[in-house]
């Protein structure tokens, strides 16, 4: 049975072909994806051109996209299939050449072990029915002293006042219904699955909105957005 919610690939199918248009409901992925990339660099700490990047979850590849600007060859998988034509064809118009397939984590892992010096699984973990799994399979796939990296949400009150009542329902960053409380990971609890998994911390950051200046940045205050660095 595969770990996957069958609502939550419908919900972003639905309105995958906003998915490259900055002022959507996909603009917060936008508007982070500078953030996350200098991240990684960082995390890194060389550059990417030459290694070997698998994202997961890559919707329709923003994120996978500028990976691959830096030099990187790129994998992406989902299992969306709407987001993942537009996220071909998006490819095709911009010159910047990414490999997506339709296929789970874990498939892909039985496939494809230790071959990426990176993966990335970023705002995925909170979709899916069993998070562990997921993280399981990244480890299955990088490379030994490789790196892999999620993004997701803690799980305590303010989280749930500002990542699904103010982003959904007041500012309407998101469409209505994107996030499910119940789905957000505290960080404890995603150290302890990656640990189990033989990934081992490396960094955890903070995600913050600014909602005067419309801004996103990094910071130490993880009590909502979070990013989270692991080596094998």
């Amino acid at each position: 049975m595969q770990n996957v919610n069958q609502a939550e690939i419908d919900k972003f199918s639905a309105i995958a072909s906003k998915w490259w248009d900055p002022e959507s409901e996909f603009k917060p992925l936008h508007d982070i994806n500078p953030l996350r990339l200098q991240w990684i660099e960082e995390q890194v700490g060389k550059p990417l051109q030459g290694l070997r990047i698998l994202d997961i979850g890559c919707g329709g590849g923003i994120l996978a996209e500028s990976l691959a600007k830096k030099g990187a060859t790129v994998t992406g998988i989902d299992l969306a299939q709407q987001s993942l034509t537009v996220a071909r064809l998006h490819s095709l118009e911009s010159g910047v050449k990414v490999d997506y397939q339709c296929i789970s984590a874990e498939d892909f892992a039985e496939q494809h072990p230790e071959q990426f010096d990176i993966v990335t699984c970023m705002e995925m973990l909170e979709h899916v029915p069993n998070p562990a799994s997921i993280i399981q399979a990244c480890q299955k796939l990088v490379k030994p002293n490789g790196y892999v990296f999620f993004s997701t949400i803690n799980r305590n009150r303010k989280a749930q006042a500002l990542a699904i009542i103010a982003a959904e329902y007041i500012l309407k960053m998101v469409p209505k219904g994107t996030h499910h409380y119940e789905s957000f990971i505290k960080p404890s609890e995603l150290m302890r699955m990656a640990h189990h998994a033989g990934l081992y911390l490396q960094s955890l950051k903070g995600l913050e909105y600014h909602p005067l200046r419309q801004v996103f940045f990094l910071s130490d205050d993880t009590s909502v957005n979070y990013l989270l660095s692991t080596r094998k």
